[in-house]
């Protein structure tokens, strides 16, 4: 099985839902099941019905979440040194626009781009591993080709 890389946040992250998933949200949705079963003919219950969804919905993330987080592989950023590559923050400067932007590299799962955690696997990052400060990349994207140029690179 492919291992799925990821910071330590990502994992306590993914490893807190898990938790509240199994402790408090499966309870709660056997519990409306109970209640709802209470309430006669389960053909025409909505209350029943909505719950089972919910059930299965709870089930579903639990399910993957356990297989995450059975092939994660944490990578701790602070070991790490030198050209761009997973845990990186990057910060750089759009060549067109001058607008500085910083990222951290981090795994599919993590991925938030208004709290600037860049998917690994996405087409910018691909473009930024492996260079250095200095470098520039170049990246097409949905509004077409950009150039980016890069500031600087911290691992924490």
């Amino acid at each position: 099985m492919e291992k799925i890389p990821m910071t330590r946040a990502g994992f306590d992250q993914l490893d807190e839902e898990l938790r509240e998933l199994k402790g408090i949200e499966r309870p709660a949705v056997i519990r409306a099941i109970a209640e709802a079963r209470e309430h006669g003919d389960l053909s025409e219950n909505a209350e029943y019905h909505a719950a089972r969804e919910k059930q299965s919905f709870v089930e579903g993330r639990i399910k993957e979440l356990e297989v995450i987080i059975s092939r994660a592989e944490v990578i701790d950023p602070s070991k790490l040194s030198g050209s761009v590559k997973f845990g990186a923050k990057v910060t750089v400067v759009d060549e067109d626009t001058d607008d500085e932007k910083t990222f951290q590299l981090v795994g599919e799962q993590e991925a938030d781009l208004e709290r600037g955690l860049l998917n690994v696997r996405s087409p910018l990052a691909r473009a930024l591993i492996g260079k250095d400060e200095g470098d520039s990349v170049e990246v097409q994207t949905p509004g077409g080709q950009k150039s980016y140029e890069i500031l600087s690179i911290r691992y924490e």
